[in-house]
């Protein structure tokens, strides 16, 4: 029986949806903090939070998902999700938003992890366009998410409940679909079940550790703009709008998302080391039109942010999507994520609690450096980094792994 071709994109528009839940509260943050009057260090551990949670869901998701199948875990973290919204909607103060922001840490990451195995499973011979279809759901789904949220809440009646019923229902239709779709992962299945750590197949270790590279520092910003930033632009050029500081952070994630599209077109290496670097050169941009103060220059420099972010976050997710090996997608998916959440976690912490000793703006200048220079870092050590070509087979015998997934050594020279 042929393998139906509706479970790819449904996949992608839950993982969209997904991506959507964990970006929903952010421009929405301001409204809690001046309701229940809360410091920023307690906005940055709310938003930590939910990275945490997610972090130690990655850590089991993908070799669980690995031995007993994709559908069981995404319908599994589908409830979690279901039942975070419930609890931000009828939020009353800090503590149920770190409740309902630590459920969502993991079923989201367990989406994250789960969906990207399972569209490796659904197209096993397009590795590297399921790695950019992944980026782009991602971003997409955090721009339209942060964008309709910002919008209600300068314009709609009820901003806080309004956002989570909206995506509850969507939620509870990405479970049927789930429900609907046949397990993708009926090959290759883990022998035994082993949650202690991820783990990379030393054949794709090089390759692991640039993509990581450019996604630690891709996310370290993601983590500020989704938690501090909306509060920051709106501060800079002087409003109360809600809808405008939600905008900076919606321009930059839906740039990113066309940015990964156009970047596929070139190899993945090449790509991510451009992202990187430029990253760099548009973080100290950001710096720049923060002291200016101008709304339009804001929202150009969070759009040329967007540029770059794409191409250093799609660009090196598309590169390990070329080589991992069948029989340890979800182990090495989760190493993936956990560096990725790592990296949003500590900088989002040490700025939110340096934002409350000393001010928010105060402290953007310098945090901003500190992130270009590891974004720099990883550019530089992505040119030592040979790379795959990018239309080499994912599962090829003799390229990274064997036809039934074990891996291969393949010797990857710096240069």
């Amino acid at each position: 029986m042929p393998t139906p071709r509706w479970p790819y994109p449904a996949v992608l528009v839950l993982t969209a949806v997904m991506l959507g839940v964990s970006g929903a509260p952010a421009p929405l943050y301001g409204i809690y903090a001046e309701q229940w009057g809360f410091a920023p260090i307690t906005t940055t551990v709310v938003f930590a939070v939910y990275a945490a949670a997610a972090l130690s869901s990655v850590l089991v998701t993908g070799a669980i998902s690995d031995r007993y199948g994709r559908r069981p875990v995404l319908l599994v973290a589908i409830v979690l999700v279901l039942v975070g919204l419930v609890v931000f909607a009828l939020a009353d103060g800090v503590v149920a938003l770190v409740v309902a922001r630590a459920l969502h840490g993991w079923g989201v990451g367990a989406v994250v992890v789960a969906g990207s195995a399972a569209l490796l499973d659904l197209r096993p011979d397009a590795g590297a366009r399921a790695g950019l279809h992944s980026g782009v759901a991602f971003n997409l789904g955090i721009a339209v998410t942060v964008l309709l949220v910002s919008l209600d809440a300068e314009l709609g009646p009820a901003p806080l409940v309004t956002p989570y019923v909206v995506l509850a229902v969507l939620t509870l239709l990405g479970a049927v679909a789930v429900l609907a779709m046949r397990e993708p992962h009926t090959q290759d299945r883990a022998v035994r079940l082993n949650v202690a750590r991820p783990r990379v197949p030393a054949a794709i270790r090089p390759d692991f550790r640039f993509s990581a590279l450019g996604v630690m520092a891709a996310w370290s910003v993601l983590g500020v703009f989704l938690s501090l930033f909306p509060t920051i632009a709106a501060h800079a050029v002087g409003t109360t709008n809600l809808a405008f500081g939600g905008s900076v952070v919606a321009i930059s994630a839906g740039v990113a998302a066309l940015s990964q599209a156009v970047g596929a077109r070139f190899a993945a290496r090449s790509a991510a080391v451009v992202g990187d670097l430029g990253t760099a050169a548009s973080l100290l941009l950001c710096i720049g039109a923060v002291a200016l103060g101008d709304p339009v220059v804001l929202l150009a420099t969070s759009a040329v942010l967007g540029v770059f972010f794409g191409l250093a976050f799609g660009a090196s997710l598309r590169h390990l999507g070329q080589v991992v090996p069948a029989g340890h997608r979800g182990e090495v998916m989760s190493a993936f994520y956990v560096l990725a959440y790592t990296a949003m976690v500590v900088p989002t912490l040490l700025a939110g609690w340096a934002a409350t000793v000393w001010g928010a703006e105060d402290v953007l200048a310098p945090f901003l450096v500190l992130v270009a220079v590891a974004c720099t870092a990883a550019g530089l050590l992505g040119l030592r980094v040979r790379g795959v070509a990018p239309d080499e087979p994912v599962d090829a015998p003799g390229a990274h792994g064997s036809a039934d997934g074990t891996a291969t050594e393949r010797p990857v020279r710096a240069g």
